[in-house]
């Protein structure tokens, strides 16, 4: 951006704005003049302006990029184009500086923030939204934060898929018990386990990576669901807002929005199934019958009444939270099922489920690395209570290296297990040779996942980073945190 443009937003900063005049702009950006009852005013708007606030600077970028197509189109002059570009530069920034915020009044980010361009600009700032509806703004908004948040939520897995990759690697020559039906199966190791954790993590990273392919096409021209009589270059503003392509179907580039949605939530409920179900495990190992494992006081609370206690809350909690992910993408689903063609205001009741299973599944993968990263690890545990029985398989094999038929040697072991002698652990373990086997979990291929899990992710974080620099001059988190208040 120009440097006019960045001296602008210091000129509007938030005690030399005039205040807003009443006759300047309508309190809602639908309003023609009548009067919306109080209460169903209330019902329609909801949390809508509480949740909008984590859009303002997603909002905002799109903002640029739309006035960018306007002057491209010559709709809006150099000198309007610019005048809008400054003032949204500067919402950006005071949002960032907690000086703007979205209140019920506005009913929600949109008309909060045209409202202040026209109180600063007025007969321009009544212009932004040429060319736009509500419904292509939003969801390109939303698209916008869900990449960002997409390659924030891939970060996070990949680190503790990393942290598993390593934690495997220096238990891979710990036994212990494998079970199927949560009784003794055959000789296993503790890296084993780890292991396992992390490929089925990345397994979700490539389930995530399609989200954001889904949501990497720009819905921007799309208006309200029928595109607009104006010669809008659609590919002109995908580009500069970083998006690889344009969404092509405007009816279905509005209408995909709470499919889109319900695609990444569904990704992340299979992270949350892989979390859930690794939680359950570290619950198990950790009981004081077992004591494979144990978690650090910083991690673990105590009971209110008994002395005694130290609780594996940390990871009762992710198993919990998880469990809700499932229920927050059917939400979406329901509200998507057998919606006729063009905009409905039930896709309002998508976003909520949305922000919701991105803050459970980002802190839950927070909470599993600190758990991973601070189990205590019992070997000799683990290497003590394992049965006899493990090995009857082993025990089968060996009568059929001799020339014994299998289902022959799977009876004569199957009825008398007394007999089976268990081998050295380590000998045991040596014959499991097999790539991704107990005696070779052949870390490497994993960790060439990683990496190229790595590699396309700084790529397309270093597009859109480009992109919303080159429109605003500098960085914007484009998916922040809720705030507090």
């Amino acid at each position: 951006m120009s440097g006019g443009a960045r001296r602008g937003s210091q000129r509007h900063a938030a005690g030399d704005r005039p205040p807003p005049r009443e006759e300047d702009f309508l309190a809602r950006l639908w309003d023609k003049g009548g009067e919306l009852d109080d209460e169903i005013a209330r019902f329609t708007v909801g949390t809508d302006y509480i949740l909008d606030r984590r859009l303002v600077p997603a909002d905002c970028v799109a903002s640029i990029a739309h006035v960018r197509g306007l002057e491209a189109a010559g709709v809006l002059t150099g000198d309007e184009r610019e005048s809008l570009q400054v003032a949204l530069v500067a919402v950006i920034e005071d949002h960032a500086a907690g000086r703007f915020t979205v209140t019920e009044a506005d009913e929600d980010g949109h008309t909060a923030i045209e409202n202040r361009l026209v109180a600063e600009l007025g007969e321009t700032g009544k212009k932004v939204h040429t060319g736009r509806s509500r419904n292509d703004q939003v969801t390109t908004a939303l698209r916008l934060f869900a990449r960002r948040a997409i390659d924030l939520a891939s970060e996070g897995l990949l680190g503790l898929a990393e942290r598993l990759l390593d934690r495997a690697e220096e238990e891979a020559r710990t036994v212990m018990t494998g079970r199927t039906h949560m009784q003794p199966a055959m000789l296993s190791t503790f890296g084993l386990w780890l292991a396992a954790v992390a490929e089925e993590l990345l397994d979700d990273i490539a389930l995530l990576d399609a989200a954001y392919d889904y949501h990497d096409q720009c819905p921007l021209g799309a208006a309200a669901s029928y595109g607009v009589p104006l010669p809008l270059d659609r590919s002109l503003t995908a580009r500069l807002l970083g998006f690889s392509r344009v969404q092509n179907n405007v009816l279905y580039a509005v209408g995909s929005r709470g499919k889109g949605e319900a695609v990444l939530l569904d990704a992340l409920d299979q992270v949350g199934i892989t979390l859930g179900r690794a939680a359950s495990d570290l619950i198990f190992f950790s009981l004081p019958e077992i004591a494979y494992v144990s978690l650090p006081d910083s991690l673990c609370t105590g009971s209110s009444i008994m002395p005694q206690k130290k609780n594996p809350d940390v990871l009762e909690l992710v198993r919990g939270k998880c469990a809700g992910l499932g229920a927050v993408s059917e939400r979406v689903k329901s509200v998507m099922r057998s919606l006729p063609a063009g905009y409905n205001r039930d896709v309002q009741e998508t976003k909520a489920p949305l922000m919701e299973g991105l803050d459970v599944a980002v802190s839950c993968v927070t909470a599993m690395e600190a758990a991973v990263s601070g189990l205590v690890v019992d070997r000799e545990a683990m290497r003590r209570a394992i049965p006899a029985e493990v090995y009857a398989t082993d025990a089968a094999l060996d009568l059929v290296a001799e020339g014994v038929p299998f289902r022959e040697a799977y009876r004569r072991v199957g009825t008398s297990l007394d007999s089976v002698t268990p081998p050295d652990p380590r000998e045991a373990l040596a014959r499991r040779s097999a790539d991704g086997s107990p005696g070779n979990l052949n870390l490497a291929s994993p960790r060439e996942r990683v990496a190229g899990f790595r590699k396309r992710l700084a790529l397309r974080v270093a597009r859109l980073d480009r992109a919303v620099i080159d429109l605003v001059g500098h960085g914007v988190e484009l998916a922040p945190e809720a705030s507090a208040d």
